[in-house]
């Protein structure tokens, strides 16, 4: 079903069936000579279903029809090699393209779990059953690849192009400044709260994230539009309210540590999750993974801030509070 939001934008909510965010917000923009889908959904026939259905209310022709994908993640890329037409123009990052190019392989991410700590003889069945190894498209897209301020027009909407990395490092929102609506992604969520993860030590994902939550904070927005659940909220009091949960969860981390030597698989056992289990041992196996990429974002961000030394001079990397 396809949800009027304003005129010539529309919502299609998408269902994410056994995953914590339940839904996928597409957006879709009619225009008079192209339209434009804002994400798609799992490659997964109930998402394939749902797709179909809100597209075929909007006489959606695929032919006359643009994408743009926000970020990497399956849950938002994954359809989008059946539901494009061979007219289609596929916009997406720069940066997060890179993970489709066929050279690219999951084998770093396993390695670098193994080294923090993740059980080697549960690395396989963490991988199996990981949505992103799942639920991708079924070949690689072939993408218009865009950048920070490009500019994306479709019908009268013209919508700016903001890199945001943290959720990834390729993230990027849209924002449409006559009509003050900005189209969030995963970088801003009502509901629940953005995963910031890190699966290289390169990377300070979080601080990252932080910064892009500066970058957008003082946007003129009327309505934030995310990628997941509602969008009842303002944008400001929102980023206020994420910067001040990942300042709690970085003292958390600090509390687990509390004068011990661990590694991150082992601070994430130690960290409180709202998830519906009664310990560490029943979370479901993707579960612990996003977890301890957490709790390495974390980690990583207060060692920036020189609060945690890192030693990996071991086979598995640990941790101490400085």
């Amino acid at each position: 079903m396809a949800e009027e939001l304003l005129a010539g934008l529309y919502r299609i909510v998408v269902p994410l069936p056994n995953s914590p965010l339940k839904d996928l917000n597409s957006y879709v923009i009619k225009g008079k000579d192209r339209n434009l889908i804002i994400d798609t959904g799992f490659n997964r026939t109930v998402c394939h279903e749902a797709m179909s259905k809100g597209l075929a209310e909007l006489e959606i022709d695929p032919d006359r029809t643009d994408f743009m994908l926000t970020h990497m993640h399956a849950d938002h890329t994954g359809l989008v090699t059946r539901l494009a037409s061979e007219k289609s123009r596929i916009f997406f990052s720069r940066i997060d393209a890179r993970v489709f190019d066929p050279d690219n392989s999951w084998q770093p991410l396993v390695d670098f779990a193994e080294i923090n700590g993740f059980p080697a003889d549960e690395l396989q069945k963490a991988l199996n059953s990981h949505p992103g190894f799942k639920y991708s498209p079924e070949k690689k897209p072939v993408f218009t690849l865009i950048d920070d301020g490009d500019v994306i027009a479709c019908g009268d909407y013209r919508l700016k192009c903001i890199a945001t990395p943290g959720h990834t490092q390729g993230h990027i929102c849209l924002y449409e400044a006559d009509r003050k609506l900005f189209f969030s992604g995963d970088h801003i969520l009502f509901d629940i709260t953005p995963h910031i993860e890190s699966w290289a030590y390169a990377t300070n994902s979080l601080a990252d994230y932080l910064a892009s939550l500066d970058k957008v904070y003082s946007l003129g927005v009327d309505w934030v539009l995310p990628g997941h659940r509602s969008f009842e909220g303002d944008l400001q009091t929102r980023i206020d309210e994420l910067k001040k949960h990942h300042r709690e969860r970085a003292e958390e981390v600090i509390d687990v540590l509390s004068g011990k030597t661990m590694n991150a698989y082992q601070i994430a056992a130690g960290m409180t999750w709202d998830i519906d289990c009664e310990t560490w041992e029943e979370f479901p196996i993707a579960q612990k993974w996003f977890a301890t990429g957490e709790a390495i974002a974390h980690l990583r961000f207060l060692e920036g801030e020189g609060r945690v030394t890192r030693d990996a001079g071991a086979p598995i990397v640990t941790f101490r509070a400085a």
